[in-house]
């Protein structure tokens, strides 16, 4: 792995050495950030562990332990420090959830790798690839709220960082000779402005899949399981799918189980049935009872927009293709749901539906406006 040679990273445990990292930090050009969670362990998921590289050294902030990590702050949001990340979305959503951080100028590696079109892009893979660096993802899904962590799991943390410098720059040197630099850097001002984060708040029930001819009743009955569920997880401080998972949930909505032998039936452990069948079967009688909730049923889109949408669609897996990329770096699926439903006539209309993109705007600006001018002629 080679990281026997490595001097052991700093650990971060006090606010005078968070400002002294801080200030260290704030002297870079550039920083390699990485985040580490514990969503696979916990009810309600904590940022634990924030690791940092420079040039010259590695970080590990105990973001447990500090609570007020806003000396950091200044870092993460000035534009002149370039923040390099390994699939930054969800680093910068923790970021900002837990400690209202945003994040401004980043450069990230799986992104990057996309672009280029690159198959395997987990970062195990882009080093090896691009690097000859072997890492291995043995503490990928290890519980980071523990303390003390182990040496292994330290040295783990650091190293999802400490090449990330590296690889910024071979990655950056493989985007320019593919002429893909621009492209690249307007999918980092995106991810770092949030703007696929479309997704409304629902509750449990409605983000169980398979459920999509149920029944009013059947819903109810899922609604209680639900409710139930988030109750034990919480009791318990563990993940809700760690209690019992969708697919169970599902198939007892479906079995209406009535005594501990059905749910033996449908396929629930006796290490399930042993502290739940009770609580289970509960759920299903009140949910059996209860007024039944109704499913909230959204208005059709008008048609006009649903053939635009496909037209674009249709499109943008043709354009990927000639690139040799996925379908979403050509155009995001927010602006593309935007652009069917605003149907711009002009350039300048379409700009500002693709808002910081001029490289998407020049080179397949003209591409999009002439699929909508094509149902306009049909006159859809």
């Amino acid at each position: 792995m080679q990281s026997e040679k490595l001097p052991p990273p700093v650990w971060i445990a006090t606010p005078a050495a968070l400002q002294k990292l801080a200030d260290e930090l704030a002297s870079r050009e550039q920083i390699a950030v990485d985040t580490e969670s514990n969503s696979l362990h916990a009810f309600r998921e904590q940022l634990c562990l924030i690791q940092f590289s420079t040039l010259q050294a590695d970080y590990l902030v105990d973001s447990l332990v500090l609570s007020d990590l806003s000396p950091l702050r200044p870092v993460f949001e000035n534009p002149r420090i370039e923040k390099i990340f390994h699939a930054a979305e969800y680093d910068l959503i923790c970021l900002k959830r837990s400690f209202g951080i945003q994040v401004a100028n980043i450069f990230d590696t799986m992104q990057a790798a996309r672009i280029l079109g690159c198959k395997q892009v987990g970062l195990d893979a882009i080093l090896s690839e691009k690097l000859g660096i072997q890492l291995y993802k043995k503490y990928q899904k290890a519980d980071w709220g523990e303390r003390p962590l182990s040496p292994e799991m330290l040295n783990y943390a650091r190293l999802d960082t400490h090449h990330l410098l590296d690889l910024r720059d071979c990655l950056q040197f493989d985007l320019k000779k593919n002429d893909r630099w621009d492209l690249a850097q307007e999918e980092f001002v995106r991810l770092a402005q949030g703007n696929e984060n479309c997704k409304a708040e629902v509750h449990a029930w409605q983000r169980v899949k398979g459920t999509q001819k149920f029944s009013d009743r059947q819903l109810t009955i899922l609604q209680e399981l639900c409710t139930w569920r988030e109750l034990k997880a919480q009791q318990m401080d563990r993940p809700v799918f760690k209690v019992i998972d969708n697919n169970r949930l599902v198939a007892i909505v479906q079995a209406m189980p009535k005594t501990p032998k059905d749910l033996e039936a449908i396929g629930l452990t006796a290490r399930q049935i042993g502290p739940y069948g009770n609580d289970i079967l509960k759920a299903v009688l009140r949910g059996n009872r209860n007024n039944p909730i109704r499913r909230t049923h959204t208005a059709r889109p008008a048609q006009a927009y649903l053939d635009r949408l496909e037209a674009l669609s249709e499109w943008r897996k043709l354009a990927a293709q000639r690139m040799g990329i996925e379908s979403d770096l050509i155009l995001p699926k927010c602006w593309m749901n935007a652009i069917a439903e605003k149907n711009p006539k002009t350039v300048e209309e379409l700009a500002a539906l693709m808002p910081q993109s001029p490289w998407r705007l020049g080179n397949f600006g003209a591409e999009i406006l002439e699929t909508l001018h094509h149902f306009k002629n049909q006159g859809i």
